[in-house]
């Protein structure tokens, strides 16, 4: 039996991986039209995974137009909806059974601890295909309350030609939030991974067309942004366009749709998530324990990172003290260790990105009292030390923009009103999480905060049960829940009359 604990069940399995860097098109494996590819290079150690196929306008073209095809002929879309679960339940099965390559694929491409990969990534998309599989015969259509002579009907029909631009910070997760709904609602899907993660998309398309979803109905083009990404954005033939990552991307996709055919644009955008904690908590400890967790966990490569602490100033000293003892318990370590907490940051790029941000902290008066470089560990690796600031207002530049990286800003408070100003002080809206031991307060609190999600005496709950989305500029839309099918479904009245 294998030995998932063992660093060197690990090594072993990452020296023998091959990954498959091609595009996904039509079932088949292709290069780019061009025959272009880029070197993708693992975050650990700087050795060369794949080289990529670059797909760009070209590439769009083609796919779309299979995309389309398959969708006019119903292969996919006009399938008996038990049917389509049926094999979307055998996608997931597909998934589950090749639990601890997809697992390799994403530590070794994006630098996420091994652990986190198989029990998290992994069983999270599993938990997604599965609960959208299981809603695909759960959903009924609507009738009017009509005249007798009359029957107004209120039905939904796949949206067409999805393209899905996802991040590579949960490459696989982020997937199947999309994939999961579009597909189980009949469309036609072509996911764009990020170039700094490829490497899952492309596997889990092959497993999905081995489980049964018919040829061009789910095509993965690699690329970059600029090319391949914006060819999507502006196709005129590309019905919805579904988007998680950056705020300035999120908001360039919203002028393409406009540019082009007013394609459906849902975005799940930037936070910068205040985690609120009142003197009257009923547990500090485990305050202090999820306010190192929220920051540190995926290297602080989370949307809703509780990347601004806000902590009641009479109880500051002593929170702050069990705060730095907690994030001195997460430690840069090699992705494939199963012991590792904090993995390599995705590449070099964001790595001097999140230091260059760590320096603007010290030089507008942030208090260092924790970590702030780069950590050794392998060499030719990308690693920060988990970082804390204290002293932190909130108009500096680490308090307001997003960082994406292990760095936490601590703002004291002094009263409710004042933490509730704070919290809202930010164009983000993504997530909050408040401790406090008043049911009053967390009430008020809770309908105060201009967030899509807030968590009370815990930080970041929630599973494919309930909605995910931001307020303001965190985006739009929801991902996961009944709530997401919204998204890839058009509603049509027909009114018949009976004489």
């Amino acid at each position: 039996m294998a030995d998932v604990h063992n660093f060197e069940y690990w090594q072993a399995k990452a020296a023998e991986l091959q990954p498959n860097g091609q595009a996904w098109v039509n079932g088949k494996s292709c290069a780019a039209v061009n025959g272009d590819t880029f070197a993708k290079h693992s975050p650990i150690d700087s050795r060369l995974l794949a080289h990529v196929a670059s797909c760009d306008q070209a590439d769009a073209d083609a796919t779309v137009r299979v995309a389309r095809a398959v969708l006019d002929r119903g292969d996919w879309s006009r399938k008996a909806p038990a049917q389509r679960k049926r094999v979307m339940q055998a996608f997931a099965d597909l998934i589950e059974a090749h639990r601890e390559e997809l697992a390799l694929l994403e530590c070794l491409d994006m630098g996420k601890p091994i652990a986190d990969a198989l029990t998290v990534d992994v069983n999270g998309t599993l938990r997604c295909i599965r609960w959208c599989a299981e809603a695909i015969d759960k959903i009924y259509d609507e009738l009017a309350p009509t005249p007798d002579n009359e029957i107004g009907m209120i039905t939904r029909e796949p949206s067409g030609v999805v393209a899905a631009i996802v991040p590579w910070n949960f490459p696989m997760t982020m997937a199947s939030w999309k994939i999961g709904p579009a597909l189980a609602t009949g469309n036609s899907v072509i996911l764009k991974p990020s170039e700094k993660s490829p490497l899952t998309a492309i596997r889990l398309a092959q497993l999905a067309t081995e489980a049964g979803i018919p040829d061009g109905v789910f095509n993965v083009l690699p690329g970059f942004g600029h090319t391949v990404g914006k060819a999507l954005a502006l196709h005129m033939d590309v019905d919805t366009l579904v988007f998680t990552g950056s705020t300035k991307i999120a908001k360039q996709l919203m002028v393409y749709a406009g540019e082009s055919n007013m394609k459906r644009v849902w975005t799940e955008a930037g936070g910068k998530s205040p985690n609120i904690v009142f003197a009257d908590a009923p547990d500090l400890d485990a305050a202090a324990e999820a306010a190192a967790s929220a920051i540190c966990y995926n290297m602080g490569e989370v949307c809703t990172a509780g990347s601004r602490l806000l902590v009641e100033a009479s109880i500051a000293d002593t929170f702050m003290a069990k705060v730095r003892a907690h994030v001195g318990n997460w430690r840069p370590g090699n992705p494939l260790d199963p012991n590792t907490n904090v993995g390599a940051i995705v590449d070099e790029q964001q790595m001097n990105q999140v230091l260059g941000f760590i320096e603007k902290g010290k030089a507008e008066g942030g208090r260092l009292t924790a970590g702030g470089k780069r950590a050794e560990v392998v060499k030719d690796g990308f690693f920060i030390e988990p970082t804390v600031f204290e002293g932190i207002t909130n108009d500096m530049t680490i308090a307001q923009e997003e960082i994406f990286g292990p760095v936490l800003s601590v703002i004291t408070f002094k009263d409710e009103a004042d933490a509730l100003r704070i919290a809202n002080d930010t164009i983000y809206g993504l997530a909050a999480a408040i401790w406090t031991g008043n049911l009053g307060k967390a009430h008020r609190m809770a309908k105060g905060v201009r967030a899509g999600s807030v968590w009370v005496n815990h930080y970041d709950g929630g599973d494919m049960t309930a909605p995910f989305g931001g307020f303001k500029q965190s985006g739009n839309g929801r991902d996961k829940s009944m709530h997401a099918f919204d998204k890839y479904t058009e509603l049509k009245a027909t009114w018949i009359k009976l004489d």
